[in-house]
C-alpha cells in the first residue's frame, strides 16, 4: 500500500461545513498561493523553469493563478497540450510514450518542446520537428529508482517509459536539444541527487550538444520537510556544470494540501458488535471520485480523526464490492447526514473522476481561507453523464 503523506492539519479548520454541499471538492486558493510562493522563490534563486504537470491537476479556472508564477505546462498528449495552449500559455512541453500520426501535426502546433520516448519515434518525426522549428528531446530511463511500489516505479528494467540510459550511444543526437527523466514519486531531494549521480556518467560527454535538461516530476517541494536549500544548491551546480536550462515538472507539489473532498453518511449497514464492523455508506465513491484510493492503493487522511475511538468502515454508493475508502476512528459513531472530510484531495482526483454507475461528480468549490470567499465553479448533472455515453 502506498504510504499516506502527512499534511498540515491546520488547513480547512475555519471552513464552515454547513455551507458546503455534498459531495464536493473544496480548493483553498490561499494554500495554492503559499505553495506558489515557494516555487517563485526557487525560480528567483536558480533561474529554473517550472511547469505544471497537467496529468496531476488541470482545473483551468485556476490557471491564471498558476501562470503568474509558473512557466507553462507539461502535457501527456494532444488534449492536455490544447488545454495548456488555450488557457495557460507559456512553454507547452509534450511527452507521450508514443505519438500517433493523425495527431502529430497538432502536437507540433500546440507544443514548444516535444519529448520522444524511443529512438524509432525520434527517427520517425525528427524532420517534421526540424522543419517546423520545434525543439525536441528524448526521455531516458536511468534504470535507477528509490520508488518501492512497482506501479509507480517508471525506471525499472521493464518500464515502457524512456530509452535505457545504457543505450544512449545508439541515438543520433543531431538536432536533439534536451534530455528528460522522471523517476521520482512524492520524494525528497536526496532521491533526485542519487538519481542524477547515476545519470551523469552517461551524459557528461553529451551535454555540450544539449540546451535543456528536464528533471521531471515527483519532487515534493512544498512538503514541510523538503530540503529546499540542498535543491537550490544542486540546481545552481547543475546549471553551471551542464550550461543547460533546467526544467522541473511538479504536479502534486503545486496543489499539495490545497484540496479536500467533503461527503456525508447516507446509511449504515450491519455493525454494533465485535464481529461485524459499522459500515457507513457515503456519497463519496473512491471508484468514481478518488480512484487512487483503489489503484495505489492508499488510505486517505480523515479530518480530525482521533488515534482511537469508534471504528467505522466507510464506503461509497456504487455496486462495486471494493468501493471502500477505509476504516476510520471517530469519537462517537457519526449520525446519518453527518459530514466526513478527506484531506489532500486536489491532485490525481479531479483529473481521474468517472461516471461509473452513473454516479454524479462532486461539485467543485474555490474557497479562500483568509477572506472566507466561497464560490461554486463547477456542478454536474445528467447532461454530463448523458454526453459521456
Amino acid at each position: 500500500m502506498l504510504q499516506t503523506v502527512k499534511v498540515n492539519k491546520k488547513y480547512f479548520t475555519k471552513l464552515d461545513l454547513s455551507k458546503i454541499p455534498s459531495p464536493c471538492y473544496v480548493i483553498d486558493t490561499k494554500v495554492l498561493e503559499d505553495n506558489l510562493k515557494i516555487f517563485s522563490q526557487l525560480k528567483t534563486d536558480t533561474n529554473v523553469k517550472i511547469l505544471l504537470a497537467l496529468k496531476a491537476f488541470s482545473l483551468k479556472n485556476l490557471f491564471p493563478i498558476f501562470s503568474n508564477v509558473l512557466d507553462g505546462v507539461c502535457a501527456s498528449g494532444i488534449n492536455e497540450a490544447k488545454l495548456g495552449k488555450k488557457y495557460f500559455g507559456g512553454l507547452i512541453s509534450t511527452y507521450s510514450p508514443a505519438f500517433k500520426d493523425i495527431e502529430f501535426d497538432d502536437i507540433i502546433k500546440y507544443s514548444q518542446h516535444i519529448t520522444f520516448n524511443s529512438i524509432s519515434q525520434i527517427n520517425k518525426y525528427r524532420n517534421l520537428c526540424v522543419n517546423k522549428n520545434v525543439n525536441f528531446g528524448v526521455r531516458i530511463n536511468p534504470l535507477y529508482s528509490e520508488v518501492d511500489i512497482l506501479k509507480y516505479n517508471s525506471s525499472n528494467l521493464n518500464s515502457r517509459l524512456g530509452i535505457h540510459i545504457n543505450q544512449l550511444d545508439k541515438l543520433d543526437f543531431t538536432d536533439v536539444k534536451g534530455i528528460h527523466f522522471h523517476s521520482l514519486c512524492e520524494q525528497n531531494f536526496d532521491a533526485l541527487e542519487n538519481t542524477w549521480n547515476k545519470i551523469w556518467p552517461y551524459l557528461k560527454n553529451k551535454v555540450k550538444k544539449l540546451e535543456w535538461i528536464n528533471l521531471g516530476g515527483g519532487h515534493h517541494i512544498t512538503r514541510s520537510d523538503y530540503n529546499l536549500n540542498k535543491l537550490t544548491n544542486f540546481l545552481l551546480e547543475l546549471k553551471t556544470k551542464t550550461n543547460c536550462q533546467i526544467i522541473l515538472e511538479p504536479g502534486e507539489a503545486i496543489v499539495f494540501q490545497s484540496g479536500i473532498l467533503v461527503g456525508e453518511i447516507l446509511d449504515y449497514i450491519h455493525g454494533d458488535n465485535d464481529k461485524i464492523p459499522n459500515i457507513g455508506i457515503t456519497d463519496i465513491s473512491p471508484v468514481c471520485h478518488m480512484p487512487d484510493v483503489i489503484e495505489a492503493p492508499y488510505r486517505p487522511l480523515l479530518m480530525n480523526e482521533p488515534t482511537q475511538g469508534k471504528k467505522v468502515l466507510l464506503g461509497g454508493p456504487s455496486c462495486l464490492a471494493g468501493d471502500v475508502i477505509g476504516e476510520y476512528n471517530f469519537l462517537k459513531k457519526p449520525n446519518i447526514g453527518d459530514k466526513v472530510v478527506f484531506l489532500d484531495q486536489a491532485h490525481y482526483t479531479l483529473v481521474k473522476t468517472n461516471f461509473f454507475n452513473g454516479i454524479n461528480h462532486p461539485k467543485v468549490i474555490l474557497w479562500n481561507s483568509e477572506s472566507n470567499d466561497l464560490k461554486v465553479i463547477k456542478s454536474f448533472d445528467f447532461k454530463d453523464f448523458e454526453t459521456r455515453n
